[in-house]
């Protein structure tokens, strides 16, 4: 019977067990949106996950969103990146990063020369975030053209290259979360015509024109990618979520990726949320590649989840955060640190690389 500490191949990737460190953004980038010492710590900490997914990493100055998150546009941001991949390896671990454009979820002060955030829509979204004044409302959109679409995926497949320069032993696509490749995908926020509007395949045009480069630039075996078919993070689900994200697991299934990551949910809360259904299950079935499934996993959930065979590998979070070897806590039953909510985003070691493993 599979377990969640036997090893697995995923893609290019051999990983030393099944469980997943999800991606998760801390807010401690310093100057440049570099990754600093601390995150360097950090992540070295957390090396006995079989496969961390590093948090979400701004692809070029316009895809920010947070402050102080860490990008992948700069020669200077993948030096600090090899410091933090280098790291994770000389302990044993395996590493990707995750590859990030907001979209609408940013705020003009984030951005070049006070620019306004890009979409597929220029209707704001009802959402804030985080800049030098605290939190505010996002800024309003400007709709991108479609003859800055290929400009756009050009920008995604330099951040797969930068990523395994920077020592990443893959990436991963951020498709998930109403970011800008679902502000594509969902028909509750693409209200555009012509080629990427419209049709389920018109609205996920521009995600698989992102697969096709960075496949193209790093091979499907280190490429992964991240759906969240039931997640109303900062927009309303789509009309058909059944429909829209079936069709992107069949269109998927053939290039062989690395993993299929799927937040089952509401990502941060219920796994079962009102609204639309989504039967995971018949998802599963179409795609024979790695399953990743993620959001309020339990130890024993996780353990029955792989021994059924419904999915291959668990992505855990906020057990990650509060506890550094998380994965020997879960093999042995042992207490887990309590996480420090008020530390989670911003700040230096306290809440970050100051919990304490076990001895």
């Amino acid at each position: 019977m599979t377990t969640l500490f036997d090893p697995i191949q995923i893609g290019d990737i051999a990983l030393s067990n099944r469980i997943v460190m999800a991606p998760l953004t801390r807010n401690r980038a310093i100057a440049g949106n570099l990754p600093g010492p601390l995150t360097v710590e950090y992540y070295r900490q957390r090396a006995t996950a079989g496969l961390i997914i590093a948090e979400a990493s701004p692809i070029s100055p316009m895809a920010q969103g947070y402050l102080d998150t860490p990008g992948i546009w700069s020669a200077e941001q993948v030096a600090a990146w090899r410091l933090v991949t280098d790291a994770v390896h000389a302990a044993g671990g395996k590493i990707v990063l995750q590859l990030w454009h907001v979209g609408r979820i940013s705020h003009a002060s984030l951005l070049p020369d006070g620019a306004a955030p890009v979409s597929s829509t220029d209707r704001v979204a009802e959402a804030s975030t985080f800049t030098r004044e605290g939190f505010v409302p996002v800024s309003t959109p400007r709709a991108l053209r479609d003859d800055e679409l290929p400009g756009l995926v050009e920008d995604y497949r330099l951040a797969a290259r930068n990523a395994i320069a920077a020592g990443f032993d893959g990436i991963e696509i951020h498709a998930a979360n109403t970011y800008l490749l679902e502000q594509f995908l969902r028909d509750s926020i693409n209200d555009r015509s012509g080629p990427y509007g419209g049709s389920i395949e018109n609205r996920a045009r521009l995600l698989f024109e992102v697969v096709d480069a960075i496949v193209g630039e790093i091979g499907a075996g280190r490429t992964g990618i991240r759906l969240s078919p039931q997640t109303t993070f900062t927009a309303p689900l789509d009309s058909n979520p059944q429909a829209l994200y079936g069709y992107v697991v069949d269109k998927l299934a053939p290039y062989g990726l690395a993993y299929l990551h799927i937040i089952e949910g509401e990502t941060g809360g219920t796994r079962t949320p009102d609204g639309a259904a989504f039967d995971y299950a018949a998802a599963r079935r179409a795609y024979k590649g790695a399953w990743m499934v993620n959001n309020g996993y339990t130890g024993e959930l996780a353990s029955k989840v792989v021994a059924d065979g419904a999915a291959d590998l668990i992505a855990f979070g906020r057990g990650f955060i509060a506890n550094p070897d998380f994965v020997r806590r879960l093999r042995d039953g042992s207490p887990m640190n309590e996480l420090r909510a008020d530390k989670l985003y911003g700040g230096g070691a306290e809440g970050y690389t100051d919990y304490p493993a076990l001895a």
